[in-house]
């Protein structure tokens, strides 16, 4: 790699950052975040960690973050940070070798990667997924691992794709299906536009990994997935419209369908300007998007399937948008940016100006970029920084089960930055059940325990505590008991439970 490469590279990993912000302990980073502190710190989270641990038996993700944080002798703020910016890096490399395979110009190359870093936060369809996340999460950590394979599939390197698939399914097993899948359709796809050889079950075998202790894993944790459901997992389901195909509003759908017709489009372009690698991309990736696109509707249809819906066949959409940002980027600095300066910036300035302005819309109350040990601004987040500093490891918080919700929160996690036991909240958790509906009783119980509790009286919060262990509980202000509460700011207070 050149060194004028490798700077553009890093450049670009720095624009995401400036652009799409980053929110260390929000959304989906409570579920993750907790198991690595009690890897680091095996004495807390004494209650409910089945809310975290159950996610993290399917994945080393908790170990290699953990690992680097001992490794480096650093703080988990900083180990986040690290990988966080490693993550985009990788992904804008692995992007960037693709692009390189498939156009031959390098302004169609840059092009395709300038699109990708700018539209990283773009939502996939209904899916609830963006491309990246500003916070570190398994799929942030894994995604180069989805687009390398398929470029080794390309240069017929099977083994370093394999690889590649190998160490996602290590880490997120679940998107590592798709990435697999789609390796499996382009090896297909190679072979029989060469028309060199048949496909043997053999070839299937070096394109498709062997992660059978991933696959056990995953499919275990299902091992109630044909029971009725039960009436919490009814309630988290209807939470959850995002997994139900046939729940989807118009566009939504739209959004799952009119990319197959875009691939179809590109493959008719490839074939007439003889790109012969994007032809072959876009057909696979049109069987692609119809195979999941069918099992969408398969699992969300028929009510005796609905359960199945937890494998989330649509977050195979999460690819499909990866490469039609990266090829649509091409197309569009291939024929029509060139080495117009200005109509980069009449793109791309608008367009990044627009993705960080929507990202600051939704976390207004904190900064656009959370640093390490930098103060934060948000009052949530105070005092559950001041819980963790100030309450005993084996303390055991209540707190509104919809507080992710609320304005001004930003969707801070609790768990994650106060480093303390909570009973189960309605939204991150409910996530949890969703995938393991074993534990839904016990969440439903605690959800319902908690609803109301800005309203709570003595006596409400007595039974938390002898049903539940509650030890200290978090109101908003004014609150409605007279409490002891060592900490108060503008939004919340931390009171002891009597």
């Amino acid at each position: 790699m050149r060194t004028k490469d490798l700077l553009g590279l890093l450049a670009l990993t720095g624009a995401s950052f400036a652009i799409d912000g980053y929110h260390p302990f929000s959304e989906d980073a409570e579920t993750y975040l907790p198991s690595i502190e009690r890897l680091l710190h095996p004495r807390l989270f004494p209650v409910g960690a089945e809310y975290f641990q159950m996610h993290a038996h399917l994945t080393l993700f908790p170990e290699l973050v953990a690992y680097t944080v001992r490794l480096g002798h650093m703080s988990l703020p900083w180990a986040l940070l690290l990988w966080q910016a490693l993550s985009f890096f990788l992904f804008i490399l692995a992007c960037w070798k693709l692009m390189e395979r498939i156009f031959t110009s390098p302004v169609a190359n840059w092009a395709g990667v300038t699109l990708i870093v700018v539209l990283t936060t773009m939502p996939v369809a209904g899916t609830a997924l963006y491309v990246m996340d500003p916070y570190l999460n398994p799929r942030n950590i894994i995604a180069f691992a989805e687009i390398f394979p398929v470029l080794k599939m390309m240069e017929r390197k099977y083994l370093q794709a394999v690889l590649f698939l190998l160490f996602g399914f290590t880490i997120h097993p679940l998107m590592m299906v798709f990435a697999a899948t789609f390796c499996l359709l382009v090896l297909v796809g190679d072979r029989w536009s060469e028309a060199r050889v048949r496909v043997h079950d053999e070839i299937f075998e070096e394109c498709e990994p062997s992660p059978v202790a991933p696959a056990v894993a995953i499919f275990g944790a299902f091992d109630s997935l044909f029971k009725a459901p039960t009436e919490a997992y009814e309630m988290v389901e209807r939470n959850h419209r995002y997994q139900y195909l046939a729940r989807w509003t118009w566009y939504e759908m739209l959004g799952a369908v009119a990319p197959i017709l875009i691939f179809w489009w590109f493959a008719t372009i490839a074939r007439a300007r003889r790109l012969r690698h994007l032809e072959l991309l876009s057909r696979s990736m049109v069987v692609y998007g119809a195979i999941y696109l069918a099992a969408g509707m398969i699992v969300s249809l028929p009510r005796r399937f609905e359960v199945v819906a937890l494998l989330q066949p649509m977050r195979s959409l999460h690819l499909v948008y990866i490469f039609l940002i990266l090829i649509g980027g091409g197309l569009l600095g291939e024929y029509v940016l060139r080495n117009r300066v200005w109509r980069w910036i009449a793109v791309f300035l608008p367009l990044s100006a627009g993705m960080c302005y929507a990202q600051r819309a939704l976390y207004p109350a904190s900064a656009h970029i959370e640093w390490p040990q930098a103060g934060s601004g948000n009052p949530w987040v105070q005092a559950f920084q001041w819980v963790r500093d100030n309450t005993p490891e084996n303390a055991v918080f209540a707190i509104d089960p919809h507080y992710m919700a609320k304005e001004g929160e930003d969707s801070q996690g609790f768990r994650a930055i106060a480093e303390r036991s909570q009973l189960a909240d309605a939204g991150k958790d409910s996530g949890v059940v969703e995938m393991f509906p074993q534990i839904g009783d016990s969440w439903m119980a605690q959800v319902k325990a908690q609803t109301g509790l800005e309203h709570f009286q003595r006596g409400d919060l007595v039974r938390l505590e002898r049903e539940y262990g509650v030890s200290w509980v978090i109101l908003p202000q004014p609150g409605s008991v007279q409490l002891v509460c060592p900490y108060e700011n503008q939004a919340l207070k931390v009171c002891r439970v009597p």
